[in-house]
């Protein structure tokens, strides 16, 4: 895990009631982002409300090259998958990268070795301690979260099962932030 949050300015006993709290903001990002970042967006928004921390972290996603689908749905199978495990996608829609996100968030994931790359080149060197992988998350072994796009139907199921698990991990990482704040 990566110590991407700053420290806080406040005393270590000092305690905050949590609605005065600075809410923390994490990015998912994929390619074009209609298959997998949406999907890790929602099942991340869904594992945070189970906790009860949905109004302290912000979550959102983006494509390095979202451009292609520049405000549409995420892919249907990706919609009709996660529905059949209680997500909904319907309301998401694709969006590209953009300079200020490397600001604005505190913690951006990539879904894959390729897209990480994308992220280490365009953010320089200020921010790049809050770039990772989601999978780096997970206890499942995988490395990356494969795209599903031109594959059968069964990938999107691949999909949710590695996003699932590393959301579990992220979720409860992002809950000890909290509680520390």
């Amino acid at each position: 895990m990566w110590p991407f949050m700053a420290p806080d300015p406040a005393p270590e006993n000092a305690a905050r009631p949590l609605s005065a709290q600075k809410k923390l903001h994490v990015l998912m990002v994929c390619m074009g982002n209609i298959c997998r970042s949406p999907t890790a967006e929602a099942v991340l928004r869904h594992k945070l409300a189970a906790l009860g921390l949905d109004g302290l972290v912000e979550v959102d996603s983006a494509g390095t090259n979202a451009g292609w689908h520049k405000d549409q749905p995420p892919d249907p199978r990706a919609i009709a998958h996660a529905r059949l495990r209680g997500y909904d996608l319907t309301a998401l829609r694709a969006r590209s990268l953009v300079p200020d996100d490397f600001e604005r968030f505190d913690l951006i994931l990539a879904m894959d070795d390729d897209n990480h790359s994308v992220l280490v080149d365009k953010c320089g060197v200020v921010h790049r301690s809050k770039l990772g992988r989601l999978t780096d998350h997970g206890r499942l072994k995988a490395k990356e979260v494969p795209d599903p796009y031109y594959g059968p139907p069964g990938g999107f199921d691949r999909v949710l099962d590695l996003v699932e698990d590393a959301c579990d991990g992220l979720a409860a990482h992002l809950a000890a932030q909290v509680s520390r704040r």
